[in-house]
């Protein structure tokens, strides 16, 4: 299981974990968990209307197969679990017992865990927890101070920058997994809703090394 986050606004985490989500599905069933929100419009979908992970970890007696039912199929191998309900604020037992629901599945699964260090029990049952970054000075400085584990990065290449690849492992304390370029076909691919049908190649080679 990868859980995917970022210490700064605009990092591209929701990208990032749908490209993972759609590499990983070449080669396994793949579940992909938005609990940011933004995941059916960055592949194109229609805003699913019915109950999401956020209506899971609300309910205290939801169990895994409940969990199983939310399923949105993308692409062939690729499901989505959307966000749902937003605004739960699921106690600490619920966070748990959704780790040991996406251990318990039979799939490769991806989480979008959007913005802030993700939950400490999200990243138990073997998660590995990615960090994605820009080589941007005060994103690194927020992941310095942040509590979570990092146990790789997706660094998200940008023109001009004076921070490289050794730059961010030194501070964050985890090597860099992928190395995605700036290319603003990523940015149409996601704009025109074609992300899932045309994945860049630019985006999945290197999310090919983390996957």
């Amino acid at each position: 299981m990868f859980v995917c986050w970022s210490s700064k606004g605009g990092s591209g985490t929701t990208v990032v974990s749908a490209a993972l989500a759609l590499v990983a599905a070449h080669s396994r069933s793949t579940l992909l968990i938005d609990l940011h929100g933004d995941l059916p419009a960055a592949l194109g979908m229609a805003e699913p209307s019915g109950p999401g992970v956020g209506d899971w970890l609300a309910s205290p007696t939801a169990d895994t197969a409940a969990l199983l039912g939310l399923m949105v199929p993308v692409t062939d191998g690729l499901h989505l679990i959307p966000q749902g309900c937003p605004d739960a604020e699921p106690h600490d037992a619920r966070w748990s017992a959704l780790a040991a629901s996406l251990a318990e599945a039979d799939q490769q699964v991806v989480v979008d865990a959007g913005l802030g260090a993700p939950h400490d029990a999200l990243l138990a049952h073997g998660a590995q927890s990615l960090l994605v970054v820009r080589p941007c000075y005060l994103a690194i400085r927020r992941t310095i101070g942040a509590t979570a584990r990092v146990d790789g990065v997706v660094l998200v290449l940008e023109p001009g920058r004076a921070l490289g690849r050794r730059d961010v492992e030194h501070s964050v304390g985890a090597p860099v997994l992928a190395e995605v370029p700036y290319d603003p076909a990523v940015a149409r691919a996601v704009d025109a809703g074609l992300l899932s049908a045309r994945l860049p190649r630019s985006l999945a080679q290197p999310l090919r090394l983390a996957a």
